[in-house]
């Protein structure tokens, strides 16, 4: 029969040297060997108050028996609790097999710095070189959607019909519905707005004019934006996020895959080629909206609505609005998966994900639309 373990035990000796513990008896896990917190905190009081601190805490295991994980983690405890007291551990009187475990376990890792502590100038620097690192990575996959987006006009992406057509559908029939619900109001608001000032000098009349050059030339292509990235960027980034933390896009890796081809050119494609017409449609819906309310509650007659709209928008004014509607897709397409594969693994992440596409989406197409009215008018036009 096997001897029964010897009961474990643990004494705090005090010395020139410092704090010794003293290990006896069998630290066997299974039979509750071992020290709790309350043993860590007693062998730190008595180093750092019945002796000078920077003798720092040995061990003595010369009566120490058997020993598994129990005694493992008591000391790595204790290693851990003297170093966020500064407190030296001195490991050298244990098992020679001890310590090779131990050194296994051994963080090698500085200490965080407190953030509290860290200067203006290094949060500053850090705040630098994270967005650096992002505009350059952002910049390189502008680079890869042209390239990739002019292998795939010739047919030598890998990228599937299948997921183009469904992209298409996704981001331009099912968008119609809010699409058309947005521009008409719009359309009708300016409608309103416009009489308000223009009845004073009797000038009813060119509120077609207001709203067809408003709606061709600006209003229909940025809130037409605006709805697909808050609709299907923020859908892009969640589903590009959910493969990504259900490690589908590893294995896409893993088996020799293309991502961006097989899940970033798609939608690429699908969002610029839908948002010329998506703008095409908002500006005639929008102007529908201004003539609805213009005839209905302003008393205009429909054939002088119609006659002002079409002396007022000028063909330049629709490339104009087409260019814009072009940029704004890519902008939002590569907004969202960019968004959908830096995210992380957890449900939470794909949250964060798709929030965060749309409010780039938002704030990059607002800041895209005045890149392009100083454009404009720096191009007297």
């Amino acid at each position: 029969m096997s001897e029964p373990p010897a009961a474990r035990g643990w004494r705090v000796l005090g010395g020139p040297g410092g704090t010794v513990v003293e290990l006896t008896g069998d630290w066997i896990a299974r039979d509750g060997g071992g020290a709790g917190p309350d043993a860590v905190a007693e062998i730190l009081g008595a180093a750092g108050t019945d002796l000078k601190a920077p003798a720092g805490i040995s061990f003595d295991a010369t009566g120490l028996g058997h020993w598994d994980s129990a005694l493992l983690l008591f000391v790595t405890a204790l290693r851990r609790a003297a170093r966020d007291s500064k407190v030296p551990v001195d490991e050298s009187g244990l098992p020679q097999a001890a310590l090779r475990l131990l050194a296994m376990t051994m963080d090698t890792s500085p200490p965080a710095p407190d953030p509290g502590q860290v200067s203006l100038v290094r949060r500053a620097g850090q705040t630098a070189i994270a967005v650096s690192r992002e505009a350059l990575s952002v910049m390189t996959m502008i680079g890869d959607t042209v390239l990739r987006g002019g292998a795939a006009m010739t047919g030598r992406a890998r990228m599937r019909g299948t997921d183009l057509l469904r992209s298409t559908y996704e981001a331009g029939a099912s968008a119609l519905p809010i699409v058309t619900v947005v521009n008409v109001l719009v359309g009708g608001i300016l409608a309103f707005v416009g009489s308000v000032q223009l009845r004073r000098f009797g000038a009813d009349i060119y509120i077609a004019n207001l709203v067809g050059v408003a709606m061709v030339r600006e209003m229909a292509a940025l809130m037409t934006a605006i709805v697909m990235a808050g609709r299907t960027g923020g859908a892009y980034a969640a589903h590009v996020a959910t493969m990504q933390g259900s490690e589908e896009i590893d294995a896409l890796r893993v088996i020799g895959i293309p991502v961006y081809d097989y899940l970033v050119m798609p939608r690429v494609l699908a969002l610029t080629g839908m948002m010329p017409l998506l703008y095409l449609y908002g500006s005639a819906v929008g102007i529908l909206g201004g003539f609805v309310v213009a005839v209905a509650m302003l008393n205009l007659s429909p054939n002088a609505f119609i006659d002002q709209t079409i002396a007022s928008i000028a063909g330049i004014e629709i490339v104009f609005g087409l260019v814009k509607s072009i940029a704004f897709g890519v902008l939002i397409a590569i907004a969202g998966c960019r968004c959908g594969i830096n995210a992380g693994r957890s449900a939470a992440d794909v949250g964060r994900a798709a929030t965060s596409a749309v409010v780039v989406g938002i704030v990059g197409v607002i800041a895209l639309d005045a890149v392009f009215a100083v454009c404009a008018n720096a191009l007297d036009f």
